[in-house]
């Protein structure tokens, strides 16, 4: 019994880490339809932006929590004003220069912080369920997680800009004739997505340590998730993480973590096979 414990608290741990990584991604792919390459270095300096902030003596909540993401929004509102402005509607144009732009960031990363893991120390301590030790931070992760979704709803269905954002996701010709800014409401979107991704770098420093290649394993299960999930943001970035996650850390526990990468990417294709509009495409369309 306190082994299955045990086990629920990893899969739900799983959970909130692949919301966290994918959220920002499904934000400016399901609202933009931009395909951003450089999501993972985001990330990437999401955690470097709170190490070096931590190490600065700022409070390492303030790091985590507020500095992470502001640095890395400031940098997606210039990646915005300089590179993606210039490309909306042209997708693979999109993909070259956001691949472009990631090598860029991994070379000045490690121009400046070395290619050596750096990381920072668990906050939080640990506790007992009967034999077994668990960390406190799991705990703070799916409290994180839930924060930005709850927070997500309430932003997009309950404020001026929610409903305009989604209606210039909808039909941009139409907002524009209505006086609305489309894009002023793409730079704001994108920069709230790469906020979001700085946050996440933020919060799994901690526990994953930093290194200036990093982001490739992040991009690749963000967007196997966005994909999956379909083109509702939170529903479908949801319903996705459930099931991934689940699917990895179940695995990850009954063979190696190896297998359990595996098994993740084999529902992937098969839930793409089988859903080719991805989750919310079938069950929960219409949904935000």
């Amino acid at each position: 019994m306190d082994y299955a414990a045990v086990i629920g608290i990893e899969v739900l741990n799983a959970i909130a880490t692949l919301l966290l990584t994918s959220i920002g991604l499904a934000i400016v792919f399901g609202m933009m339809r931009v395909i951003n390459l450089a999501h993972g270095e985001f990330i990437m300096i999401g955690g470097y932006a709170a190490i070096t902030a931590t190490s600065a003596g700022i409070n390492i909540w303030i790091s985590m929590l507020i500095v992470a993401p502001l640095v890395v929004g400031a940098v997606g509102a210039v990646v915005e004003r300089c590179v993606i402005r210039h490309l909306y509607g042209r997708m693979v144009d999109t993909m070259l220069a956001t691949w472009g732009l990631s090598l860029l960031l991994v070379g000045a990363v490690t121009l400046i912080f070395g290619n050596t893991t750096v990381g920072l120390s668990s906050p939080l301590g640990s506790f007992a369920i009967g034999g077994y030790q668990v960390s406190s931070y799991t705990a703070f992760i799916g409290a994180v997680a839930i924060g930005v979704t709850v927070g997500l709803y309430a932003l997009l269905k309950g404020t001026r800009f929610g409903l305009i954002a989604r209606g210039v996701m909808q039909n941009p010709q139409m907002a524009a004739a209505l006086g609305v800014s489309p894009p002023r409401i793409y730079s704001v979107t994108f920069t709230l997505g790469a906020a979001l991704a700085g946050l996440a770098g933020g919060v799994l420093a901690p526990i994953t340590g930093v290194v200036p290649t990093i982001g490739v394993a992040y991009v690749a299960k963000s967007f196997i998730t966005v994909i999956g999930g379909g083109a509702s943001v939170l529903a479908g970035t949801l319903s996705a993480s459930g099931l991934f996650g689940t699917v990895n850390q179940l695995a990850s526990f009954a063979t190696t973590p190896v297998i359990g990468e595996v098994a993740l990417l084999m529902v992937a294709v098969v839930l793409v096979r089988l859903l080719p509009q991805g989750i919310t495409g079938r069950f929960f369309r219409g949904r935000l």
